[in-house]
């Protein structure tokens, strides 16, 4: 499998952030948005030159790009889902249900693991679907499914890695190294917490995994999955994104067309080759169809994707091209896409430099300004490529409006540069209305560690405002008004410091959690509840996954009885310890998996939901009963699967 392999993705050579003069570049004049193709034949003519590049011993970006079967037969034989086996309306969602996932923009749901749908909780796990009861103070398994459809061949050759819920809707997304790329499966879920199968869809792409990010959203009744398809420019058709059913027979329908591929200006000459349409679908879960429709934009392979509650974006890597003979590249500006929901045009602007994941976006559409963080070297967060950013560091504030067709470089004073110039290794947020930086080194083990200094800086423009750690940082999240720094400190104990984002940042509070580690690097792996009435969330609890012993932080979770959700009390911004759900199971036992039988997206999440606490570990649920800001283990559940 391709995600076993290590780290293949290519670093950008880029060395600086810059984004360029005031003017145009190219010889294209500023457009207010971008244009797709005028006519078949524009499209065929641009579609030469870039095969005459990909013909001539290219080398260049996109070499580590994962190929897709696009013109393999399917290799599932798909039942047919039973007329009976769900309901083709859309269930509105229930009122009692409550979000348990942390998300990084309100409104926007992200694919996860777990989801709380009503009386009952959803988990994905080991290519499996189980619901858990929990209404009515109950805690008990109802149902499982597999993540597949029946009748599957071989679905060990698909990683089912997120999984999201509306209404009656279970919708899992997966990866499938078989068979088209981009695997949607839909479920029913009934009233009594049963599970049924409803539908498959595949839609052609490249593997859009990510150790920082997600592919999916939920916007309402809108699903909105990004997937690069890598091009071949011999026959562009047969490579372009296209949705194609689960049955035997079903034939794949083109969603892009040369009217729906949108090219930068500076692109547009055919003198940089472009290997990757990076895919914008949206699905209208609401239809009685499963009803999609795409938009392309061209670019490099290296790659960042974040969606606002109004656009989707994506940043592209810049591009260069051997200057035979005169023993040097000719490099243009890498493209930031935005890519409007209410179906609007799209707009792009020149970019150099490299976000390193999700968070170093924010939207503001009250200002006017999307806000980025950049590194100089690196190629976005595909793969494990965010892992891997390096070099300066600065602060683009782009201006909405700015969006055009790319042959707009953005003006030099829209760019801050910031203190740090740290190699590899690199955590990022906005909170409240800073940006929130410090070098992080995930990897390096106790003895090598270093105390970082947290840089804060006000998005308003004012002064870049520092703080000393006593540990390092691996995550930063928000708790209320204020943001918290998580990481390891050099003695082996996982510090938690407290920052409130007032006009003066201080380091509020510090807890050192001895002889422990973060259990999980995703960002839903935390969560923060504040207590009821507590105004900027200054009072509540924190939950986050913890290893013991020996464990690397990163996605691959060790199964153990050394693997807890510790949770961290806050009373008036200072911290006392909460108390620890414990794994008890060995999650070495067998349990019959057949498919993503390896923990890409993490097994273990805190969970709070209305008044009661739970700790999603491996196979088992446990909740906690909290008294006096200590929370004590109530119950648990096994769930795994019985193996014959």
């Amino acid at each position: 499998m391709a995600r076993m392999k290590t780290l293949l993705t290519a670093l950008s050579s880029s060395a600086l952030l810059l984004l360029g003069g005031s003017g145009a570049t190219g010889q294209n004049a500023p457009e207010t948005s971008l244009s797709p193709f005028t006519s078949a034949a524009q499209m065929r003519l641009f579609a030469n030159k870039m095969q005459v590049i990909q013909q001539s011993d290219y080398s260049g970006e996109g070499e580590y790009a994962y190929e897709v079967a696009l013109d393999a037969p399917a290799v599932m034989a798909v039942a047919e889902a039973a007329s009976d086996a769900a309901s083709y309306e859309l269930a509105p969602q229930n009122e009692r249900t409550e979000s348990i996932t942390n998300t990084q923009e309100a409104g926007v749901d992200e694919g996860a693991i777990v989801k709380n749908a009503g009386d009952y909780f959803i988990v994905l796990r080991r290519g499996r679907i189980f619901t858990v009861r929990h209404g009515g103070d109950a805690l008990e398994a109802v149902a499982a499914i597999d993540a597949f459809p029946p009748g599957a061949v071989n679905p060990g050759q698909t990683w089912y890695d997120e999984m999201l819920v509306r209404g009656n809707q279970v919708i899992v997304i997966g990866y499938s190294y078989g068979d088209f790329g981009t695997e949607i499966n839909r479920f029913t879920l009934g009233d009594d917490g049963s599970l049924a199968y409803r539908d498959t869809h595949y839609l052609r792409s490249g593997d859009y995994y990510s150790s920082e990010n997600y592919a999916s959203r939920l916007i309402g009744d809108e699903l909105i999955v990004y997937a690069p398809v890598q091009i071949d420019w011999r026959d562009w058709r047969s490579s372009m994104p296209a949705i194609r059913g689960g049955g035997p027979r079903a034939e794949a329908v083109n969603l892009v067309d040369w009217d729906d591929m949108y090219v930068a200006a500076p692109y547009r000459s055919g003198r940089f080759y472009l290997s990757q349409a990076h895919t914008i679908t949206r699905c209208n879960l609401a239809a009685e169809r499963f009803d999609c429709s795409a938009t392309a934009v061209l670019g490099s392979w290296g790659h960042s994707f974040y969606v606002s509650p109004n656009a989707a974006y994506v940043w592209t890597e810049a591009l260069s091209r051997d200057r035979r003979g005169l023993g040097k590249d000719e490099v243009t500006a890498g493209q930031l896409f935005r890519l409007p929901l209410d179906g609007s045009a799209p707009g792009a602007v020149a970019v150099s430099g490299s976000p390193a994941n999700q968070f170093s976006f924010r939207e503001d559409t009250a200002r006017g300004l999307l806000y980025v963080a950049l590194r100089g070297d690196g190629s976005g967060d595909g793969m494990w490529a965010g892992q891997a950013a390096g070099g300066d560091l600065g602060l683009a504030s782009i201006t909405l409006s700015s969006f055009g067709n790319g042959a707009r470089s953005m003006p030099r004073e829209a760019l801050r540069r910031l203190p740090g110039g740290y190699g590899n290794g690199f955590e990022n947020r906005f909170a409240g209305d800073y940006l929130l930086y410090a070098p992080g080194h995930p990897y390096r083990r106790e003895g090598q560690r270093q105390p970082a200094t947290v840089h804060l800086v006000p998005l308003d423009g004012g002064p870049l405002q520092s703080i000393a750690l006593a540990h390092d940082v691996t995550r930063f999240d928000i708790m209320g008004a204020d943001a918290v720094a998580i990481g390891p400190d050099n003695a082996g104990a996982l510090g938690f410091s407290a920052v409130s984002l007032g006009a003066r940042t201080r380091l509020e509070a510090l807890y050192l959690l001895p002889a422990a580690d973060e259990g999980e690097s995703r960002s839903q792996a935390f969560f923060y509840r504040a207590d009821d009435g507590s105004p900027g969330g200054v009072s509540g609890m924190l939950g986050l996954p913890v290893s013991r012993g020996e464990h690397i932080r990163g996605e691959l979770v060790p199964g153990s009885d050394r693997t807890a959700i510790f949770f961290l009390r806050r009373n008036n911004r200072a911290f006392s310890p909460g108390g620890e759900l414990v794994s008890g199971a060995n999650l070495q036992r067998p349990d019959g998996c057949v498919a993503s039988c390896v923990d890409w997206y993490g097994n273990a999440r805190p969970i709070f939901l209305g008044g009661r606490v739970f700790a999603l570990l491996g196979y088992e649920l446990v909740e906690g009963a909290v008294a006096d800001g200590r929370i004590a283990e109530r119950r648990r559940i096994n769930f795994q699967p019985v193996v014959r």
